[in-house]
């Protein structure tokens, strides 16, 4: 579902060039879903090697993190631990989405339909242990670190802002807002020229900034007022929200009344919510305790070997797109060298 306070923040264009020699919490379980879900076959499908395993992920980090790295960006990933308790209803929601696409994904096969398939089939896409595996050893052969979370990535990668260790975290969701990132940025790993869904037209997905402090003035909140905003909205923690609720009512409520005990209109529905929990898990999330992030230096060798003689990619495209970021890796440290000298 995600935090739907789109219209809320402020939200500022930038490019990928401006997070040069900064480093970023990207929320690994967002990222790699959208690799999943958009980098497929003709028929919807995952790309796959020659034993029938997915490797649409993979693609997707290959290309993603060369180009992060040729660019100077330092990319930390974070994954997802034990989902608050909360979040079951979430979940189970998003699995009955899925059931209900795989039927019609199947129906849009049987009779040929492939425009509506690869609609279906990327409303089925799920997240697996061993793909989460498979990510996590390419991230090593790169020599990009990873973070496993003990909850919720994103409060961690949101944690890690706070703590400097990085500049800004990375996820499509908005819920880095309310878990208290300095910075959220959105369209991180998905940037670029687009194909827009359904239709024979492209749009040029361009990163953007969301500087939180100033949304929190901007809106005249405290966090703990937009966290409440939040909720009348609806979270993964409470997806319903509040019935006729949107982002400018909830907004008007809060501002009006400070917190959700103050409002009257929903004082009968509000004892069926847990928000004094929900509001625990965002102000006070259960966030991975770091003291130093280490980038080693990237294992050529090691990632052809993965890709190419364990993954079936292609030998050619692998070694054209690693050359790439070895030229440009090298072009660094000889400028380096020469301001030095």
């Amino acid at each position: 579902m995600g935090l739907n306070i789109k219209e809320l923040v402020t939200r500022e264009k930038t490019n990928l060039e401006s997070f040069a020699t900064k480093i970023v919490a990207i929320d690994a379980y967002n990222a790699i879903y959208q690799f999943l879900s958009t980098i497929r076959g003709a028929d919807g499908l995952y790309l796959t090697d020659s034993e029938g395993r997915a490797t649409s992920h993979l693609s997707g980090l290959l290309y993603r993190n060369v180009n992060f790295l040729s660019i100077g960006i330092k990319p930390v990933y974070v994954f997802d631990g034990k989902p608050p308790s909360l979040k079951t209803a979430e979940i189970e929601r998003r699995k009955q989405i899925k059931k209900d696409a795989t039927v019609k994904f199947e129906n849009a096969m049987a009779r040929g339909d492939l425009k509506d398939a690869r609609k279906f089939a990327q409303q089925t896409t799920s997240l697996k242990d061993d793909m989460i595996q498979d990510s996590k050893r390419l991230l090593e052969h790169f020599g990009i670190p990873y973070i496993d979370a003990p909850s919720e990535g994103e409060a961690t990668a949101a944690h890690l802002t706070n703590t400097g260790h990085a500049f800004a975290s990375a996820s499509q969701d908005f819920d880095s807002v309310l878990f208290g990132a300095k910075r959220l940025v959105r369209n991180f790993t998905n940037s670029g020229r687009r194909r827009i869904p359904n239709r024979n037209a492209y749009v040029d997905v361009e990163p953007e900034i969301i500087q939180v402090k100033k949304t929190l003035e901007n809106l005249e909140l405290t966090r703990e007022e937009l966290v409440d905003v939040g909720i009348l909205i609806g979270t993964d923690f409470n997806p319903s929200g509040f019935e006729r609720v949107g982002p400018k009512t909830a907004l008007k409520m809060i501002k009006q009344h400070s917190k959700l005990e103050e409002i009257p209109q929903i004082q009968e529905h509000l004892h069926d919510i847990d928000y004094n929990q929900i509001r625990n898990i965002f102000l006070n999330p259960n966030v991975a305790d770091v003291d130093e992030i280490i980038f080693q230096d990237v294992n050529y060798e090691a990632i052809t070997k993965y890709l190419v003689d364990e993954r079936s990619f292609s030998s050619d495209r692998v070694k054209l797109t690693l050359g790439r970021l070895k030229k440009a890796l090298d072009t660094k440290s000889h400028n380096l060298d020469q301001w030095f000298k």
